[in-house]
């Protein structure tokens, strides 16, 4: 059966009002008055990204509970197995043994775990430190799908703040490490790369230089980019500065595309980005600069500067966090602790006769 995501999100809900919440009212009322319920987190289906490539496991009837940490640790067990016994095995014709978890379809887990996981704090952020040291893909399994219960309204709070966007001061830091990185780590690299004749490296610096354009794209957009696997596919939905990106992009990408042309678009999307910042004012309007026949065209970089210089000094030297750190120190642990059968299987790893 193919379900797509409204519909998945629609199933959810419906389960949810209609068979877990009167089980749950009537068998843990005070649990439920502290929990919070919903569609969200990891998992394709939560972007509204899934397909047929991505429904091989994990896919199906699904809502997130979060419990406080000290109810989750002595109640758990409890609300799962009463759920398995008073739940059906299906909802308007949709098994919930393929859903997302042990086939009540119901996944309690602790909140303060859940956002440890996700943004690395358990309170919504209060500092400038407090929201540079969040990794932004991380933000989107936070604030994505639906929450449908919240009594206490602390998840639905904390959601509502990671919404609002970066605060000024945080957006500007996280934009002018952005263009040092896409400028000086990536285009620059691939550059000197190039010139020697290196083109492993050439390569490397040419995929990370394509990735931080993106992710600088979308904070040119005040819009949170998503963990690389779905960046690309989101990000040819950007108001801004995409629909000029694009092709400049699917041209370097391309395989017949030679090293010195991937430079030049590079230029073009830097001049790109940076006309962005100068009609956002984020940075002052500029003579056009040339390019060096060693170094390239460090434009971007011309940017950070002028955006540091806009920025408190206690926070200049604050590196944002990127990648999923957190999430990784989590999953390290979570699947040493799988029998190695059932990860094989989580992995679609079966014995070649």
């Amino acid at each position: 059966m193919s379900i797509e995501y409204s519909e998945i999100v629609r199933l959810s809900r419906g389960f949810f009002q209609d068979e877990v919440l009167p089980v749950l009212e009537k068998e843990f009322p005070g649990e439920t008055s502290v929990a919070a319920a919903g569609f969200f987190g990891w998992g394709s289906e939560c972007l509204g990204m899934d397909d047929d490539y991505s429904r091989d496991h994990h896919f199906g009837i699904r809502i997130n509970m979060l419990l406080p940490d000290e109810i989750y640790q002595t109640r758990s067990d409890a609300i799962i197995e009463v759920l398995s016994e008073k739940l059906p095995e299906s909802y308007e014709g949709v098994s919930l043994r393929v859903g997302h978890v042990k086939g009540a379809g119901v996944s309690p887990e602790t909140l303060e775990g859940f956002l440890s996981r996700t943004i690395g704090i358990t309170h919504p952020p209060e500092s400038p430190a407090d929201w540079l040291a969040i990794p932004e893909e991380d933000v989107l399994h936070v604030i994505n799908g639906e929450v449908w219960h919240d009594p206490v309204g602390r998840f639905t709070k904390l959601r509502q703040v990671l919404k609002a966007y970066y605060p000024d001061v945080v957006w500007k830091r996280r934009i002018a490490h952005w263009c040092r990185y896409f400028s000086g780590m990536g285009l620059y690299a691939m550059k000197r790369a190039v010139l020697r004749d290196n083109e492993v490296f050439a390569t490397t610096a040419f995929g990370r230089t394509v990735k931080w354009g993106m992710e600088l794209a979308f904070l040119l957009n005040r819009t949170y980019y998503p963990y690389d696997k779905w960046l690309y596919a989101i990000f040819k939905n950007l108001p801004e500065v995409a629909p000029q990106m694009d092709p400049l992009l699917q041209e370097a990408v391309g395989g017949d595309c030679s090293w010195e042309r991937r430079i030049e678009l590079f230029w073009d999307v830097s001049d790109i980005l940076d006309q962005r910042m100068v009609d956002m004012g984020l940075i002052s309007p500029h003579p056009r600069f040339g390019k060096s026949l060693t170094s390239g065209y460090r434009l971007l970089e011309h940017a950070y500067v002028e955006l540091l210089k806009q920025i408190p000094a206690e926070i200049r030297t604050i590196v944002p966090m990127g990648e999923q750190a957190y999430l990784e120190s989590y999953h390290t642990n979570y699947a040493a602790d799988i029998p190695i059968e059932d990860w094989d299987e989580i992995l679609n790893l079966k014995s070649d006769p």
